[in-house]
């Protein structure tokens, strides 16, 4: 599968509901870096994430889906619940990088849409 799948593939199953599968496509040492808020190193630091961020499966709109290499850029929209049910809608550009076909690092620039 090229990146541009692959990334499409994973987050499918954000989609469902189901990290595991989501994490299975990431790197052991992956690291997302949402810049201005906060850094997750490793897998476990992301499916804690995860666990606690998306209480519902979060609702995706790319707009569009750019790859460069070993670089992969999504731009959209993203809805989130949180736990006392209250939906935020973001605007965000996320960078993934790839190593060996797997999600090895991602630089999130999300914005709240007020």
């Amino acid at each position: 599968m090229d990146n541009k799948t692959i990334l499409t593939t994973a987050n499918e199953f954000v989609l469902q509901g189901d990290h595991e599968s989501f994490l299975a496509y990431c790197t052991d040492d992956t690291e997302w870096n949402f810049i201005g808020d906060q850094i997750l190193s490793g897998k476990q630091a992301v499916r804690e994430y995860m666990k606690e961020t998306y209480v519902e499966p979060p609702q995706f709109d790319v707009k569009d889906l750019i790859a460069e290499g070993e670089f992969v850029t999504a731009i959209g929209k993203i809805s989130l619940k949180d736990k006392s049910g209250k939906m935020t809608n973001y605007e965000y550009c996320d960078v993934w990088h790839f190593r060996e076909g797997k999600l090895a690092g991602l630089r999130a620039f999300v914005v709240e849409i007020k």
